[in-house]
């Protein structure tokens, strides 16, 4: 049976891609010498929001997902932000690869809505790895599962997360909404010839 750990290296904006992306570069190592053909990576990113201190600004817009402050030794909890998968190509003792953490601004996805909270200091991540290995043996091809004890802690800045954000989206962002209520929307901003989406947002938000 193979050893492996699993290490992040960096995670950067992917600055080229058609949507928001992060690429997390991985080390691999393998520690019994074994032959590796190919990994099929798997992998669930999850965010543990308990690793790190928040500033009042931060703490008042985390209320919508934390509850009060004085809540969060309950309610602060690590939760999924995405998954992900790879193909690492074959190896032996170690090696690297990367792998595409597919990002979005949707904000009512709750990874994107702590994000969104967070002015500056660290996301605390937590990278599971799974998958199927393909070593060779003495007949042939062997398969093999990674274990469900290889995983990886890493700090992503939070600047790194919105200089991606903003690379897409400069000074905006977007809120999903059924389509009865854009059409109500757009009605309105119909009604009170509007110019646009900031204005029309503007004069509800007034209550006029």
């Amino acid at each position: 049976m193979s050893a492996y750990t699993f290490s992040v290296l960096d995670v950067t904006a992917e600055p080229y891609a058609a949507s928001p992306q992060l690429t997390a570069r991985l080390r691999i190592e393998e520690s019994t010498g074994r032959r590796v053909h190919a990994i099929a990576l798997r992998c669930q990113v999850r965010i543990e929001p308990q690793r790190r201190r928040y500033e009042p600004a931060e703490q008042d817009a985390l209320r919508g997902l934390f509850g009060e402050p004085e809540r969060w030794g309950e309610t602060l909890k690590a939760f999924q932000w995405m998954q992900a998968n790879a193909t690492v190509q074959g190896f032996t003792g170690e090696t690297e690869a990367e792998l595409a953490l597919p990002c979005t601004y949707d904000l009512e996805v709750i990874g994107a809505r702590y994000l969104h909270a967070l002015d500056a200091g660290d996301v605390p991540l937590n990278l599971l790895f799974s998958g199927t290995v393909f070593t060779k043996g003495a007949t042939g091809f062997e398969v093999e599962q990674v274990p469900w004890a290889c995983e990886a802690r890493w700090h992503l800045p939070v600047r790194v997360w919105r200089e991606m954000i903003d690379a897409f989206f400069p000074n905006s962002g977007y809120v999903r909404v059924s389509g009865d209520v854009l059409k109500e929307l757009a009605a309105y901003r119909a009604r009170h010839d509007l110019i646009g989406w900031d204005e029309t947002m503007r004069r509800l938000l007034a209550g006029r």
